[in-house]
């Protein structure tokens, strides 16, 4: 089947509620791990950075930009809830 944004979206927020669970502040998301979470996502996906940038709020930083090989990295504040979209 097509992996979709929303497949890497789920994969994510459910990473970020794992870690807010844990009583984790923040936590550090890169792009290529992100995409080997997923089945039959690729190393290196549009759709997951894609994802990763629609879930960026406030607070955020973007520590490795899109276009980097090692794949994009953002560091999200935590809880999520908290935080208001860009």
């Amino acid at each position: 089947f097509m992996v979709s944004i929303d497949h890497f979206r789920l994969e994510l927020l459910t990473q970020m509620a794992e870690a807010a669970t844990k009583g984790q502040l923040d936590i550090l998301i890169n792009s290529r791990d992100l995409c080997r979470t997923i089945r039959t996502g690729s190393s290196w996906s549009s759709s997951c950075c894609s994802a990763m940038e629609a879930e960026m709020r406030l607070g955020d930083t973007l520590i490795v930009e899109r276009a980097n090989q090692a794949g994009m990295t953002v560091r999200y504040l935590l809880p999520r809830n908290t935080h208001q979209k860009m």
